[in-house]
């Protein structure tokens, strides 16, 4: 009887230290694999646009880095927390890509057009934000293409469940006119100038802020 137990213990307690083992590493390689996750979504934060000439259009995307999110929730306005926003970001022109056609990428990264002699970033900053309406915000800011700054305005809409006081995302969306920056896209792309300017850049961007939970949020992503 004693030697079944001195051969019973041991193995009982190496049973207990292998198991235990096992939950330890499922919950690091779980730690991993979340952390992981988050960098890869931070990464994956796009841009949708495309140029129209009225009756065709051009879609693109591009890959936006640095991006800022702040919010600081109104107290005395709870059908618009969002009325303090501010965003910024930057996009590379050289990361625009037309879906399934690389002769068409080629035109939209084509020096000159978006991107610059020294391959300056899109960047926007927003400076004044005003409540248009429920989860809806007219966002002034700085653009720059090409190294060239101007004023332009964008509309930004939460969106949130009911029994949500912060939206779970963002979309920014809203046109600017290339011919502000001197660009006429038609001479650069074709060659020639055209009669009717191909001259409105529409863009898109959801941002998941599904996170956003507490009164002050900055939200950073870095390529």
């Amino acid at each position: 009887m004693k030697n079944i137990k001195n051969i019973v213990l041991p193995l009982l307690i190496l049973t207990i230290i292998l198991v235990a083992s096992g939950y330890a590493k499922n919950d690091l390689d779980a730690s991993k694999k979340e952390n992981l996750q988050k960098v890869e979504n931070k990464g994956n934060q796009t841009i949708n646009l495309f140029v129209t000439h009225g009756h065709c259009s051009t879609p693109f995307a591009g890959v936006v880095n640095d991006l800022k999110v702040e919010m600081i929730p109104s107290n005395d306005d709870e059908g618009n927390p969002m009325e303090n926003l501010q965003i910024a970001f930057e996009v590379d022109p050289n990361t625009f890509n037309v879906c399934r056609s690389e002769e068409l990428t080629q035109s939209i990264r084509r020096p000159g057009l978006f991107v610059g002699e020294q391959n300056e970033k899109i960047t926007f900053k927003s400076t004044n934000v005003y409540t248009m309406g429920l989860d809806w915000y007219q966002v002034n800011g700085k653009m720059s293409i090409k190294g060239i700054e101007k004023d332009v305005k964008f509309f930004v809409t939460g969106i949130r469940d009911a029994n949500e006081r912060i939206a779970s995302s963002l979309v920014l969306s809203g046109q600017i006119n290339l011919l502000d920056w001197g660009i006429d896209y038609d001479k650069i792309v074709s060659g020639k100038s055209d009669a009717v300017p191909t001259k409105w850049l529409y863009l898109n961007m959801q941002i998941d802020a599904a996170y956003y939970q507490s009164p002050f949020v900055t939200v950073e992503m870095k390529q």
